[in-house]
């Protein structure tokens, strides 16, 4: 009898040293049940494609008012930048809608908008929403065209060093819709976890 193949490892926990950790899985975000999911949003806070689409095909009616109306009174959301609203039918309480750079070469400011994204939504996880548990896509990675190669060690750079320092903020977990996207995420997570010296499980 031959023997069972192994499992392909479809998860991750990255444990920073105050105890705070980055989750990776595969998944849909809009499943999870955190204190806040992020979308991956276009600067008008409107329906997508993709992650963007899901969210809020899930959220119902009334998050489509919700984000109208936010989108009437304050305008758009620069690129690099985040908003949050309160998440209609999701199981989710609130969403940050983060807006991430669409990826021209790489020459026009890309990685520090796709850093400035999270970090802005992190800091409004924090502090404007205090949340404990936030789940996150891969920003810019779909129809905004930057390479997940090149977007996933700026991710978690950025999430890895906010966490060393959020108040409330413990575990922001990546939710990745397709193995390849996870096991590039994964591939450098432990790459970053080997080079700071944080633990993985």
């Amino acid at each position: 009898m031959s023997s069972p193949k192994p499992t392909a490892v479809e998860h991750l926990t990255v444990t920073l040293p105050n105890g705070h950790a980055i989750e990776l899985k595969i998944g849909d975000i809009t499943h999870e049940r955190t204190d806040a999911i992020v979308n991956a949003a276009n600067s008008q806070m409107a329906p997508g494609s993709g992650v963007c689409g899901s969210i809020f095909a899930v959220a119902g009616d009334a998050f489509h008012q919700e984000c109208r109306d936010a989108f009437e009174r304050h305008g758009e959301i620069e690129p690099g930048s985040a908003r949050t609203t309160t998440a209609g039918g999701l199981g989710a309480k609130h969403v940050i809608h983060a807006v991430g750079p669409v990826w021209r070469g790489g020459e026009h400011g890309e990685f520090s908008t796709l850093a400035n994204a999270y970090r802005h939504s992190l800091k409004l996880a924090d502090e404007e929403l205090k949340s404990t548990v936030v789940s996150t896509p891969s920003l810019s990675t779909g129809i905004f065209g930057f390479p997940t190669q090149k977007a996933a060690p700026v991710a978690l750079r950025e999430v890895a060093d906010a966490l060393l320092h959020t108040k409330n903020l413990r575990t922001v977990r990546f939710v990745l819709h397709d193995p390849a996207t996870f096991h590039t995420f994964e591939a450098a997570a432990r790459l970053m976890a080997r080079e700071r010296s944080y633990a993985t499980a």
